[in-house]
């Protein structure tokens, strides 16, 4: 078989996965809608999407519409974005740190964000001129930048960059309990506290509109950047050697791990093993390389999102629970598998 011929084939195998993760992830769009405390069926689903893209006229209980349209489907489409953002964090920050248990929850930049957003929303931080989504952004610049110097001042190696991301993770979400405990009443700390542990209650259209650009415009810089990734696996000095700007790519990767992280936090609180357990599991369907690997992870990790919430909304009947609770059952377990997999490594 000529050279031609089995590039032509691995593009038709690309292709033909590719639409089939994008099949996946429509059917998980749609269970996230049809599924919930209500069970709705299908034909009042298609009858409210056809309502109100192509003004079908088709008669619908006006509750149902609102909780299908207003409710499910704005909390179904961030949470793909959430998954999408969280997932390509973590296959860059692994890919940069070359550390196999580098995810934004782990090394402290979700902790950063909960407290920026929580020192803007009820400490006044900023005096109203700043938005949640810039307090979360700058807290999590910040618990970031003082991760990479405590595990350089303790050494540099991956596990000294694990041990500084726990310990920011305590500083910064004592910092949030602190902030909390002082200035919030006891009804703002109860929503407070389980907006931390992610919660995608309070998601309607506008929340929308910020996650999927963002999600969109992380991926394509993701895509933008995947061979210089795959040169960053080797070791900064490998990718300096290959010609990569290093300094410069990686100021631009880490601005958009930043930012996905940050806003995903801002809109749904933290959730935990997102960035982590994703792109490891992929990893096992499409090998190290990021060509592959980050197309499948921005269509795995919304996809195990939008199964998560599903699976919160119908665990306990008549009450929903956090998705990072859900995602934290699944995680702890990946976590594990990951530290004995790469036991020697780390």
């Amino acid at each position: 078989m000529s050279i031609a011929a089995t590039h032509g084939l691995r593009a038709r195998s690309l292709v033909g996965r590719g639409a089939a993760g994008v099949a996946v992830l429509l059917v998980a769009v749609l269970a996230g809608v049809v599924i919930g405390e209500t069970p709705l069926p299908f034909s009042t689903v298609a009858a409210v999407f056809a309502n109100n893209l192509w003004n079908a006229g088709h008669p619908v209980d006006p509750i149902e519409a609102g909780i299908i349209w207003n409710y499910r489907l704005p909390r179904t489409l961030v949470a793909a974005a959430c998954g999408a953002g969280l997932a390509l964090s973590g296959v860059v920050l692994q890919a940069l740190i070359r550390n196999a248990l580098a995810d934004p929850y782990l090394l402290g930049v979700s902790a950063g964000a909960s407290t920026g957003a929580v020192a803007v929303t009820i400490m006044g931080v900023g005096g109203g001129l700043v938005g949640i989504s810039a307090g979360a952004f700058g807290g999590a610049t910040l618990a970031f930048l003082l991760v990479v110097a405590l595990a350089r001042a303790a050494g540099g190696g991956p596990a000294q960059l694990v041990l500084a991301g726990i310990a920011g993770s305590q500083l910064f979400n004592a910092l949030t309990s602190f902030f909390i405990a002082k200035t919030a009443n006891a009804e703002q700390a109860r929503g407070i506290m389980f907006w931390l542990l992610g919660n995608l209650s309070g998601v309607r259209w506008p929340d929308v509109s910020l996650a999927v650009p963002v999600a969109l415009a992380g991926f394509i810089v993701c895509l933008w950047h995947m061979r210089s990734m795959d040169a960053f696996s080797f070791g900064a000095d490998s990718a300096a050697a290959l010609g990569i700007p290093v300094r410069r790519v990686q100021a631009v990767l880490i601005g958009a791990t930043t930012l996905m992280t940050a806003s995903m936090v801002s809109l749904v609180g933290s959730i935990g093993f997102v960035g982590l357990v994703i792109p490891h599991a992929t990893r096992f369907l499409t090998g190290p390389r990021h060509g592959a690997l980050v197309p499948a992870v921005a269509l795995a990790g919304p996809v195990f999102l939008i199964a998560a919430d599903v699976v919160s909304r119908v665990l306990i009947p008549g009450q929903v629970v956090p998705i990072g609770v859900v995602t934290a059952l699944v995680g702890a377990p990946g976590f594990a598998l990951i530290l004995i997999r790469n036991r020697r490594r780390l």
